[in-house]
Parts: structure tokens; sequence; C-alpha cells
């Protein structure tokens, strides 16, 4: 999640992170976290440093471009990933060939990703 301020809009932080914060704290699917009064400064915004800390997301800061990330949970779940099944993939090879990446299941695989944007 990227961000240009610290103190965001409830509904945008739920729809983003899927975490919802209730009166009892911040809830994904069956699991709450309590939260200081201090996360919500008033009834409609979050205030992502502390939620950030009380849910083990990191943030980091980039002060040339004025941005803030927020990543995925880690401590509460005790892992970054929901899951490490990678979704069916097929693309062309370097010869056009229709390359699947389920053909290298139990292997270890390192993918790639870059974007001009």
């Amino acid at each position: 999640m990227l961000l240009d301020e610290l103190v965001v809009d409830t509904d945008s932080f739920t729809a983003r992170t899927g975490w919802t914060l209730k009166p009892e704290g911040a809830c994904k699917g069956e699991v709450c976290v309590p939260l200081p009064d201090s996360a919500r400064p008033d009834s409609g915004h979050v205030d992502v440093r502390v939620v950030a800390d009380r849910l083990g997301m990191p943030l980091v800061h980039d002060a040339a471009h004025s941005l803030w990330a927020l990543g995925p949970e880690s401590s509460v779940t005790g892992r970054a990933l929901s899951t490490a099944v990678a979704p069916e993939l097929v693309l062309p090879d370097i010869d056009g060939n229709p390359f699947a990446l389920s053909s290298l299941r139990g292997q270890k695989v390192l993918l790639v990703a870059w974007a001009s944007w």
C-alpha cells in the first residue's frame, strides 16, 4: 500500500489491506488485534504508524518522493505470505513456445517482475 500521508481514511485502509477497524480492534477473518485509542484520531481515520506497529506491518519512507509504503502483516500470522502456492502461469519462452510455471513444481523458482510504472 503506497501512501502520501500516514493518517488515512478508514474505508480506504480496509479496502487496501483487508483489515477492518472495529471497536475491539483491527480484525481480519477470525483474528482481532486490540488497538490503542491513538490508532484512531477520529471515527473516519486511522493512524497507519500505530496500526503498522501493532500488526507487524513494515512501514518504509521514501523522503525524496514524500511517499510511504506499507507492507503485509507478518507478526500476527507468523508469515508474510498467506500461501506459497503460485497460480498457474503460462508464458512464451524465448523461442515462442508456451512454458508452464507448473512444469517446475518441486523445484525452487525465482520470479523476477518489472514494471515501468
